[in-house]
C-alpha cells in the first residue's frame, strides 16, 4: 500500500465487526489502532470525506458510512450494506468508541514533510476550495432534464399498472439510460414526486402512517418520513450518498409566529453528496400542497425544491443541526421563526424583499408597509383577511383577484408597494400574489405576513379595485402609454375638479370609469369627460361626494376597432373639501371625445381657438373658431341638462359664421349652469352627420343671454352679420344693421316696411331700420333677378 493512501484515516464503528485480510496485515508497515471519542473525531482535522457525521433520534453525532473507493484499505461492516437506513442508527455508546487505521511509514511521512489535510465534505463546508457551487452551476434549467423526467414519468406509470413495488427494481428501470449521477438522482426525484402522493389521513391520525420504503410505493402515499426514507434507499441503489435531515419547516400545521424552542421537529428531507459537495432537496414539496380546508393533497410538481440553494431553501426548512443549513454563516432558531414566508414562486419569479424585514409587522398610527423588487414586470395582487392559526388553514395556493378594500396596491418599473390600511385593532394575515405580466394563468402565492394593528386609523371605505394594483399597470408601455400627471399615491382633489393626463406614444382611444361606494353609475358618468389627441388622453374628473374614489383608464390602438380595449391604469382620489352638485356636473350625453384631438385632425378641422375640452365663461358669451381646410358641411348643437328648459330654444343660442376657411361657433348662453356644445361634419356627400367632437361649456353669469337670430338655409359660406347680433328687438326703435354676403346685388329688411341696405366701400351693407312691431327679415338678391330670399330672421 502506498504511502499516500496509506495516510488516509477512516472511522467506522468500534462495536461492528471489522475484517482486515491477512494481505493487508502482512505488507509493511503496521497498523496502528486507535480509540477516539467522539469529542476527537470533531476536532481531528485529519478526519477525510468519509468521515462525515451524521445523528440519531437523540441528536448524537455520528459518521456516516465512509466510501471503500476513496481508500487503499479494504474495510467491511458485517450487515451494513443489509440494513435498512431506518436501521442504521448508532447508539451514541457505539458512535463513541471507533478505530483508526494508519500506516506507520505514513505517520513519519507526514512528521517530516508536513501537508495540510484533504479538504473535508462535512455538511455545511466546502469540499474544495473553491466557490461553492450552487443550482445553476450544476444545469441552466429543469429542461436539460426533458429526457430523464420523461422517462422517469412513463416507466413510473407502467411499472405502477405491474404492481412492481421493489426498491431496487424500480431504480435499475428508471435511471436507465442516465449518464451520471446528477441524471440518476434527477429520475429518483421525478419518480417519487409524481408516484407518491402526501398521506393527509396519516397526517391526521386517522390511519396508520406508512414509512417502509414497499409500503409506500405499494399505497402510493407517504408521510414525510416516507419520501425522505424511500429517497435514501433509492440513492443507496445507485451509489449515490444521501442522508435523511430532520428539522422543522414552515409548512402544514405551523403557526404562525410561533415559537420551535423545545418543539420537537416535524418534518423529514434530504441532503445528497454530489461532486464531493452536499445539496437539498425535499420530494415532499416537490409533490404538492395539502389543502387543509378539504382536508385533501394537490398534485402540482414544484421543480423549485430539486437541489434548491441553500439560501432559499431556510426561508421554509430549518434543520435540527446547525450543518445541514449548508450555510457559510448558519442563522438561529428566532431568526427562522421571524423570516417572511416565501413560496418557491418567489424566488422562481425573482422577486426581492425589500421591506420589511421579518413577518410580523406592527402598524405605525395605523399604517404597515409592504416592498417587493423585482427583475421583469409583474403583475401583483393582495389578499388581507383576519388572522388564521395555521398558516396553510383554508387558504387556496392561487388567486384571480382581491376584495380586500384595506389595501393599496402600488407599482412602479421594479417594485411593487403595498399599503396596508386595518379597518379595526387586531391581527390580520397578509398574502402577496403575483405572475409574470406575460402569464394567463391565476395569480400565485407568493409570501406573507401577520400585520398586528393595535389602534386603527380613522379611514373612509375604499373602492374596490378588480385590477389588481394602483397607478400606471406594468402593461401601460406595451399599450401605448408612456407617462402619467399622477403617480401611484392617493391624488388629494382640490375643489373638487382632478385633471388627469396620460402621455402616448401613439394614437389610441381610451374609455374611462369613475367608482364610488356610494355613486349611482349614471351620476357617475356626468362626473367624466375625456380629451383624446395623438400624444396624450386627458381625463376631466368632477367630485360629487365626499371620500375616495377610483378612477381607471382603458385603451386600445386608436385604428384598430375589433380590439378591446384593456385596462392600463388605476388611480385612487380622494375628496375631502368642497364637492359639486348636480347641477355642476358635466352635461349628459357627452361624447367619447372631448375637445379638438385625433378625430378632428383626421376630419381636418385644425387651429382650433380652444385647445381644451372644458371652456369657461362669465359673461355668459364665447366664440370657437377653427379651420375647416376640407370645406365640410357642419353642424352644430348646444344642449344640457333635461330638466333645464329655456325660454327659447337652445339652438337660437348658437350662431355659425363661415368666412373662407375659418369658422365660427358663437354661443350666448341663457343661464348659468354646464352646457354640452356638439360639433358634427359631414364626411361624404349624402352621408350622415358624424360627431367630431364636443365642448363642455361652464358659465357663471347668472344674467341671461339673448338668443342669436333664427338662421335659413340661405345663409351660407361668407355670409357675416356685425349687427345686430341678437334676435330680440326693442319694437319700434331704429336699429342699426350691418351684413356682408357675398355676390348679392341687392340686401334689405322686411318688416311692416321694406328697408333696402347700402353697400359701402368695405363691401358691407348696411342701414338704420325702424323695427316696428312685426318680426324683421334679412333678405337678399343676387344676380339682378329681383328675387327674394329669407337667409335671416330676427
Amino acid at each position: 500500500m502506498s504511502a499516500k493512501v496509506a495516510a488516509q484515516k477512516f472511522s467506522f464503528p468500534f462495536s461492528s465487526a471489522t475484517r482486515l485480510s491477512q494481505e493487508e496485515l502482512s505488507q509493511k508497515g503496521c497498523i496502528q489502532v486507535k480509540a477516539l471519542s467522539l469529542q476527537d473525531l470533531q476536532q481531528s482535522p485529519s478526519l477525510s470525506s468519509a468521515g462525515s457525521v451524521r445523528h440519531d433520534a437523540a441528536g448524537a453525532r455520528l459518521p456516516l458510512r465512509p466510501d471503500p473507493s476513496q481508500s487503499g484499505v479494504k474495510l467491511s461492516v458485517d450487515g451494513e450494506d443489509q440494513r435498512p437506513a431506518t436501521k442504521r442508527q448508532l447508539s451514541s455508546e457505539s458512535a463513541a468508541r471507533t478505530i483508526t487505521a494508519v500506516k506507520k511509514s505514513a505517520v513519519r511521512t507526514e512528521a517530516e514533510e508536513p501537508k495540510p489535510p484533504k479538504p473535508k465534505t462535512h455538511p455545511g463546508q466546502r469540499a474544495a476550495p473553491e466557490k461553492r457551487r450552487r443550482r445553476k452551476d450544476l444545469f441552466a434549467s429543469s429542461e436539460v432534464f426533458h429526457r430523464i423526467d420523461s422517462h422517469a414519468i412513463r416507466t413510473g406509470a407502467e411499472l405502477k399498472e405491474k404492481c412492481v413495488y421493489d426498491v431496487k427494481a424500480i431504480v435499475q428501470k428508471i435511471t436507465k439510460g442516465a449518464r451520471n449521477e446528477l441524471e440518476k438522482l434527477r429520475a429518483i426525484w421525478v419518480w417519487l414526486c409524481h408516484n407518491i402522493a402526501y398521506d393527509v389521513k396519516g397526517y391526521l391520525g386517522q390511519a396508520e402512517r406508512l414509512t417502509a420504503p414497499e409500503e409506500v410505493i405499494a399505497a402510493g402515499c407517504g408521510v414525510c418520513c416516507g419520501y425522505s426514507n424511500l429517497c435514501t434507499e433509492m440513492c443507496r441503489e445507485v451509489g449515490i450518498e444521501c442522508q435523511e435531515v430532520p428539522g422543522h419547516s414552515k409548512g402544514i400545521g405551523y403557526r404562525q409566529g410561533q415559537s420551535l424552542r423545545n418543539v420537537k421537529s416535524d418534518h423529514l428531507w434530504n441532503a445528497v453528496l454530489l461532486g464531493g459537495q452536499w445539496f437539498l432537496l425535499d420530494a415532499c414539496w416537490g409533490a404538492g400542497r395539502v389543502d387543509m380546508e378539504h382536508e385533501s393533497f394537490v398534485k402540482r410538481f414544484d421543480d423549485f425544491y430539486f437541489l434548491t440553494d441553500p439560501e432559499e431553501f431556510i426561508y421554509t426548512h430549518f434543520p435540527d443541526e446547525e450543518q445541514w443549513q449548508l450555510l457559510e454563516a448558519p442563522i438561529p432558531l428566532e431568526e427562522f421563526e421571524k423570516r417572511v414566508f416565501k413560496t418557491s414562486a418567489f424566488f422562481n419569479m425573482g422577486l426581492r424583499l425589500i421591506h420589511p424585514p421579518h413577518a410580523h409587522v406592527l402598524t405605525d398610527d395605523g399604517e404597515a408597509n409592504v416592498a417587493l423588487g423585482y427583475p421583469r414586470p409583474i403583475t401583483f395582487t393582495h389578499e388581507i383577511t383576519q388572522h388564521q392559526d395555521l398558516l396553510h388553514s383554508g387558504s387556496l395556493e392561487q388567486k384571480d383577484s382581491t376584495s380586500s378594500s384595506c389595501g393599496l396596491l402600488t407599482v412602479s418599473p421594479r417594485s411593487m408597494k403595498l399599503q396596508i390600511l386595518p379597518p379595526a385593532s387586531g391581527v390580520y394575515d397578509v398574502k402577496v400574489f403575483a405572475r409574470p405580466e406575460s402569464a394567463t394563468t391565476p395569480l400565485t402565492w407568493v409570501c406573507s405576513f401577520t400585520v398586528e394593528c393595535p389602534t386603527p386609523r380613522a379611514t373612509e371605505e375604499i373602492p374596490e379595485n378588480p385590477f389588481l394594483s394602483w397607478g400606471l399597470q406594468p402593461v401601460a408601455g406595451s399599450l401605448g402609454v408612456t407617462g402619467s400627471s399622477q403617480g401611484s399615491k392617493v391624488a388629494e382633489v382640490e375643489d373638487a375638479v382632478f385633471d388627469l393626463v396620460l402621455k402616448t406614444s401613439r394614437p389610441l382611444m381610451a374609455l374611462c370609469e369613475l367608482v364610488h361606494p356610494t355613486l349611482d353609475q349614471a351620476t357617475a358618468k356626468r362626473c367624466l369627460a375625456t380629451q383624446i389627441q395623438p400624444d396624450a388622453l386627458t381625463c376631466h374628473v368632477l367630485c360629487p361626494l365626499r371620500g375616495f374614489y377610483r378612477l381607471s383608464v382603458f385603451v386600445r390602438d386608436y385604428e384598430k376597432t375589433d380590439v378591446k380595449f384593456q385596462n392600463v391604469a388605476n388611480f385612487l382620489l380622494h375628496c375631502k373639501g368642497k364637492t359639486l352638485g348636480p347641477d355642476e356636473l358635466f352635461p349628459p350625453n357627452l361624447g367619447s371625445a372631448c375637445g379638438p384631438g385625433t378625430r378632428t385632425s383626421e376630419a381636418g378641422l385644425s387651429k382650433f381657438s380652444h385647445t381644451a375640452a372644458v371652456v369657461s365663461t362669465q359673461q355668459g358669451k364665447c366664440n370657437i373658431t377653427f379651420h375647416n381646410q376640407r370645406d365640410l358641411e357642419l353642424h352644430s348643437v348646444l344642449s344640457r341638462a333635461e330638466d333645464k328648459m329655456a325660454a327659447t330654444p337652445l339652438s337660437r343660442h348658437l350662431f355659425c359664421t363661415y368666412t373662407d376657411s375659418k369658422v365660427t361657433v358663437s354661443a350666448s348662453l341663457p343661464d348659468a349652469g354646464v352646457f354640452r356644445l356638439g360639433l358634427y361634419a359631414r364626411l361624404s356627400p349624402g352621408g350622415d352627420f358624424d360627431p367630431m367632437c364636443d365642448f363642455v361649456l361652464r358659465n357663471s353669469c347668472e344674467r341671461p343671454g339673448p338668443p342669436f337670430p333664427c338662421v335659413y338655409s340661405a345663409w351660407g359660406r361668407g355670409c357675416v352679420l356685425f349687427e345686430p347680433r341678437v334676435g330680440l328687438l326693442e319694437p319700434r326703435t331704429w336699429v342699426r344693421f350691418r351684413v356682408r354676403v357675398p355676390g348679392a346685388q341687392r340686401v334689405s329688411v322686411i318688416g311692416e316696411t321694406k328697408t333696402d341696405l347700402k353697400m359701402n366701400k368695405s363691401r358691407v351693407w348696411e342701414a338704420d331700420v325702424f323695427s316696428g312691431l312685426q318680426p324683421l327679415k334679412l333678405a337678399t338678391a343676387a344676380g339682378g333677378g329681383g328675387g327674394h330670399g329669407g337667409p335671416l330672421g330676427l
